[in-house]
């Protein structure tokens, strides 16, 4: 499979005709995207494009906007499916965020033609423990909200919202506290608390 067939199959994989989209559909694409709907399809379809990712045998795909997207959806994304519940579901985010750096920076992130493709480019920054990328990202996703369409609008401020919560998270702990256990951190009474809580940012679910 050529490098061209192989972004579109990623791209296409990911990003279904969603331009007629209602905000019931809408909602649907968000817990398929967040809430581990994607799983069995990218074990079935995709380990072996990670591995090559991770390798840095796809780094050529960072030439161009859409290529770039699809890498970092590999690394950001399809590591977090293949590798749940673990510390490798978190192993490519200082290379994903990277890519998204560098591709904010060179223009590619603003030549992508819908929200959603911009929210998964811009998603390694939200996923960052550095609070500088994760204010960056609420700028980002506030801005997507702004520029939409109407009917797209209340989806992206429920993303611009996780955005935001993700940022209260760091400003007040300097981490991600559900990842503590995974990673071999420990927890402090505040976090432990924090995650008794029930209330965690990246289990919320779309406005109905």
């Amino acid at each position: 499979m050529t490098r061209t067939n192989e972004v579109e199959e990623v791209l296409g994989f990911w990003f279904p005709e969603l331009s007629n989209a209602d905000h019931a559909r809408m909602v649907l694409q968000f817990e398929w995207w967040f809430l581990g709907g994607t799983d069995s399809d990218i074990r079935h379809r995709f380990p072996l494009l990670l591995d090559r990712a991770t390798r840095g045998a796809l780094d050529d795909w960072s030439q161009t906007p859409r290529s770039r997207l699809a890498l970092i959806i590999v690394l950001d994304q399809f590591s977090r499916s293949l590798h749940r519940d673990t510390a490798r579901a978190f192993a490519q985010d200082e290379k994903a965020l990277t890519l998204a750096l560098e591709g904010i920076k060179i223009g590619h992130y603003d030549a992508l033609a819908t929200p959603w493709e911009k929210t998964f480019f811009l998603l390694p920054l939200a996923h960052s423990e550095r609070l500088s990328y994760l204010e960056r990202a609420v700028k980002l996703a506030e801005q997507l909200v702004q520029q939409a369409a109407p009917q797209f609008r209340r989806i992206l401020e429920h993303s611009a919202s996780q955005a935001r919560g993700h940022r209260d998270v760091i400003a007040r702990f300097g981490r991600h506290p559900h990842r503590n256990a995974i990673l071999g951190r420990q927890s402090t009474p505040e976090e432990i608390a924090y995650l008794a809580s029930g209330q965690l940012v990246h289990t919320r679910t779309p406005p109905p």
